[in-house]
């Protein structure tokens, strides 16, 4: 038998694989067995802790073949996708409602160079605030979050700052910044007392008008080989991953009072543009493509990195 080890996050989806529901069948004639650790945040040493293959950062993985040094095989199989209008905030008193009212502002976020806030800033600009109309406070979000290197050489004297101690949630209360960029909300804010809110009244239509002005939904994370695994392998993992995902969103469409509003959000997403998470589909081949010169926009890359030469089909 052969043990595949992989280390992806906490996905919902995973579970009909980890509990052995994608059968044998489905994943052709090799007798495999997956170990899959589960990982609160994405390893930047992957493969030397053993790992066949792992969930990596599109920026990252973008910047690695930018300089010719990534030491990977990368598949364009999406393990995270998500709009980024959701992930701006601003205290609930305030009287910010859009990107333009951001302009002139302090914005705080957790990683300049991260997938998600390169799109979030994409987002913004779509919206009317470029990079250069703000001053940028690259820190951690709560007193939880580690002391680290956020701005990963990115800084601008005066303009885009790395920031220590105080964590960016008691900025933003306290009124030092006016909004901050976070994939994850902070502690209580979703709770009714929560100082805090999203920047648009109406998140859902600003993002569904977003997704429909370009024809995808933003993806953040891609599956990273070891460049030891055969080709054939990674084919036989990538399908076992199709397949739980298939599984588990029959599941979800069976079992959707594990939420109050899930079986609507189901039946919403086909206002989605087509074949916004079906892999390899035009929508996700125009949403990398759309990613890799933004971050030749952004100057997170010397040029814009070629499709051809990031992904290998599998």
């Amino acid at each position: 038998m052969t043990t595949i080890r992989l280390a992806l996050r906490d996905w919902d989806w995973l579970t009909p694989l980890m509990l052995g529901e994608v059968m044998t069948e489905e994943l052709g004639d090799r007798n495999l067995e997956f170990q899959i650790d589960r990982v609160p945040a994405l390893l930047d040493d992957w493969q030397k802790r053993g790992y066949d293959a792992a969930e990596v950062s599109l920026s990252k993985t973008s910047r690695a073949f930018d300089r010719g040094r990534s030491g990977f095989v990368a598949v364009p199989l999406l393990m995270m996708q998500g709009f980024r209008q959701r992930c701006i905030i601003v205290r609930k008193d305030s009287g910010y409602h859009n990107a333009g009212d951001l302009v002139g502002k302090n914005i705080g976020l957790t990683g300049w160079a991260d997938s998600g806030n390169t799109w979030t800033r994409a987002a913004l600009q779509d919206d009317g605030l470029s990079v250069d109309d703000a001053y940028w406070f690259v820190g951690r979000l709560t007193d939880q979050h580690p002391e680290a290197d956020r701005l990963d050489g990115f800084g601008i004297e005066g303009k885009i700052v790395a920031i220590c101690g105080k964590p960016m949630v008691d900025r933003l209360f306290d009124g030092e910044l006016d909004a901050v960029l976070t994939p994850f909300m902070p502690p209580g804010f979703y709770a009714r007392e929560s100082s805090f809110r999203h920047l648009y009244t109406d998140v859902r239509q600003t993002e569904l008008e977003w997704s429909h002005q370009h024809g995808y939904v933003p993806g953040h994370h891609v599956l990273g080989f070891d460049s030891e695994v055969p080709e054939d392998l990674r084919e036989v993992v990538v399908r076992a991953l199709n397949t739980s995902q298939s599984v588990w969103r029959s599941k979800r469409e069976k079992y959707a009072e594990t939420s109050a509003w899930l079986a609507v959000d189901l039946a919403n997403e086909s206002s989605l543009p087509n074949g916004w998470d079906a892999p390899y589909s035009p929508s996700q081949t125009k949403m990398f493509k759309e990613f890799f010169a933004q971050m030749q926009r952004q100057h997170l890359t010397q040029s814009e990195i070629a499709y051809s030469s990031i992904f290998k089909t599998v």
